[in-house]
């Protein structure tokens, strides 16, 4: 970076757009992973497409690295800015332009908090789905980077299924126009999706066209207590058959995490006794509250008549329904009841008839490594989604080895190493457990045509 960058970077963008120094806050530097990086020579916070375009002409000229940051929720430090890059913030950038309903799309700048979109829609009548404990810090554009999942999988899809056209900033400061409210668009290769999923390394999203639905005017969620994990495949089965459509979330928790959530969070309520192996959350979602409340009833007596379920409980208002919920998404702050130093989390995609296995292998093996250590497991069963905090307190300096073993086992039986959170650079010298050589090469090819100087968010998810 020459030594008049900065200067450049200040005369070329609008009076404040530039951070430097003590003007530089710690969250520019600190995201949910853990430790902080140093500080950043600059921060950029752009109004508009325009002045990202020009930060991006500038810093590709220059070959000057930068990494783009949102809402700092992530959990693979793929934005904290390495020594040599500056960090673009899309903070400023945070509006929600437009509420279409005739299209069912939302228009919104990459900086807007999920919770923000959520809550603007709402006022229409409509509701994004995309949802997920960070609802209130994360970014659409965050969402985007990482093809974010979440807790509504099993009935809207991914991120990548709910973003009708986005306006990308490409390296060399190119403003690509994809701003589209239509979901049929079969001219030629779409290019949005290459954007969606790439974690920053292929171009800036600055805008997105969302897909919205009419909001369900009833809620209904029931708590499942379950002896065994074949009960709650069975269970889930029974819950798409008999609710279809109707069907919003399946979760499932392992003991260890409803136990210790009621144990050690507070302001938790405990709507069933602790000492079950499984736990199910049930979401059923519609317009007739009668119907829901009635079809969701019904599952529960045919799961307690065939033995599936040792014991249940139904939300009757939406304060009993958030409690449960509650206590799903609590998982962040149970993580940080316990040291840093010594939790690994893990962000994985199992088949479900093998999951429980597979958690049963991760805990025996790593309690080869730490006698003592164990599992914290949660997930989205529906879309084959587990998240799993392994603790080892006694061997905080076997952390690297602990890592290894339990991607080395998620390869063993045939699963993703990352189902949501990416790859950023926690993961990326395990992406081959996941990939292909061949597939990891192509990812470089994309890279170098897009992105010739390697300047945005190098290093993550793979080396050039």
């Amino acid at each position: 970076m020459a030594d008049n960058f900065i200067d450049r970077l200040c005369k070329s963008l609008r009076k404040g757009s530039v951070l430097t120094g003590t003007d530089i806050d710690s969250r520019y530097y600190h995201d949910l992973a853990g430790k902080p990086v140093a500080k950043p020579r600059a921060v950029v916070r752009p109004r508009t497409t325009e002045d990202v375009s020009v930060l991006l002409r500038l810093c590709h000229s220059e070959k000057v690295p930068l990494t783009t940051q949102g809402g700092m929720t992530g959990l693979v430090r793929g934005a904290l800015p390495n020594s040599s890059e500056i960090v673009l913030s899309m903070e400023l950038m945070n509006a929600v332009e437009e509420v279409d309903a005739s299209s069912t799309a939302a228009v919104v700048q990459a900086g807007a908090p999920l919770q923000k979109v959520q809550e603007r829609v709402g006022q229409e009548g409509y509701m994004f789905p995309l949802d997920l404990g960070a609802r209130g810090s994360c970014t659409i554009g965050g969402n985007i980077s990482t093809n974010a999942g979440g807790n509504r999988v099993i009935r809207y899809g991914m991120m990548r299924d709910l973003v009708l056209g986005l306006e990308v900033v490409a390296a060399d400061g190119t403003v690509l126009q994809g701003l589209r409210k239509y979901i049929k668009n079969n001219t030629g290769i779409d290019l949005k999706q290459l954007f969606i999923g790439s974690e920053g390394t292929l171009g800036v999203v600055t805008r997105a066209a969302l897909r919205i639905f009419p909001a369900p005017t009833e809620r209904q969620v029931a708590l499942c207590a379950l002896p065994s994990f074949a009960r709650v495949i069975s269970i889930l089965g029974m819950a798409r058959k008999h609710l279809g459509g109707e069907l919003t979330a399946f979760e499932v928790m392992w003991n260890e995490y409803y136990r210790l959530a009621l144990e050690r969070v507070n302001g938790l309520v405990r709507p069933l006794p602790v000492h079950y192996p499984f736990y199910v959350l049930i979401e059923a979602s519609g317009d007739d509250a009668h119907r829901i409340h009635a079809d969701l009833e019904k599952l529960l007596d045919m799961a307690m008549r065939a033995n599936m379920i040792a014991d249940a409980t139904l939300s009757m208002s939406n304060a009993s329904a958030a409690a449960i919920w509650r206590i799903r998404d609590c998982s962040l702050e149970l993580a940080r009841t316990f040291p840093y130093a010594a939790r690994i989390a893990l962000d994985v995609s199992i088949a479900l008839n093998r999951m429980d296995q597979y958690v049963r292998t991760i805990a025996e093996r790593m309690r080869e490594i730490d006698s003592c250590a164990f599992a914290i497991v949660f997930g989205h069963a529906g879309d084959g989604n587990l998240h799993i905090e392994l603790h080892h307190e006694h061997t905080p300096d076997r952390r690297q080895e602990l890592e290894a073993l339990a991607y080395q086992i998620t390869s063993e039986f045939g699963g993703s190493i990352s189902a949501e959170h990416g790859i950023g650079i926690v993961k990326r010298p395990y992406l081959n457990l996941s990939r292909t050589s061949e597939e990891i090469e192509t990812m470089r090819a994309l890279k170098r045509a897009l992105d010739p100087n390697n300047i945005l968010n190098p290093g993550r998810i793979f080396t050039m």
